[in-house]
């Protein structure tokens, strides 16, 4: 397989159950495992409407799309004998639940939340280079909530140590606050080629939860 093709299935896919609600992402090679046991459909945009394509007929636009209408934005995985265009959207013909409206408290999140800046110093940095910092600290009282963890370079920790802010001198630059969804999923919707999704999630009131 190419290193485009590799970086084809690093991508996501937004899942919807059969109503057309969003209710998760999932990887490139999931979604494709999906089609092919024609357990979901892709729905795709196309003329301000959305088209729906079992596996087979996809595979077949996609051939067509990759000789006349190749687009930047656009992911393909190549197959033995062909290419494949990465669906953006799929939709599980047998699955009506609705979707989860919390999400989840976790580092990654948390990171994401804060876009991997530092909350005392406003610097970003690689996740591997963040820690997490009780705002109250845990010392006095601090617990684990959305509202009293922040993102913080390992400087900015250090400094701080076991005191709140005003005992140290120092200033968060936003308050922090519980997501109303998925923090990675609005990360997502800054790629002009995850675009497509935003009509299934501006007008909602649930929140998506990454797999």
């Amino acid at each position: 397989m190419s290193s485009s093709s590799n970086s084809a299935l690093d991508a996501s896919v937004l899942v919807l159950n059969k109503l057309f609600m969003a209710i998760h992402i999932i990887s490139v090679r999931r979604a494709f495992c999906l089609l092919c046991k024609d357990l979901a459909e892709v729905v795709n945009h196309e003329d301000g409407q959305f088209a729906t394509y079992d596996f087979a007929t996809w595979r077949e636009l996609s051939e067509y799309r990759a000789k006349n209408f190749r687009q930047e934005d656009d992911d393909w995985v190549r197959t033995v004998s062909a290419e494949i265009q990465v669906p953006r959207v799929i939709r599980l013909f047998g699955y009506e639940k609705l979707p989860k409206g919390t999400v989840k408290f976790n580092r990654r999140n948390i990171f994401a939340r804060d876009n991997n800046q530092c909350q005392y110093c406003g610097r970003r940095f690689p996740t591997a280079e963040l820690s997490l910092d009780h705002v109250i600290p845990r010392s006095q009282g601090g617990v684990n909530t959305w509202d009293n963890i922040v993102c913080a370079c390992v400087s900015c920790n250090v400094k701080k140590g076991g005191r709140t802010p005003k005992q140290a001198h120092m200033t968060l630059i936003r308050k922090p606050d519980r997501p109303k969804r998925s923090p990675l999923l609005n990360l997502k919707l800054t790629h002009r080629k995850y675009q497509s999704w935003k009509t299934f999630l501006e007008n909602a009131y649930w929140s998506v939860e990454l797999k």
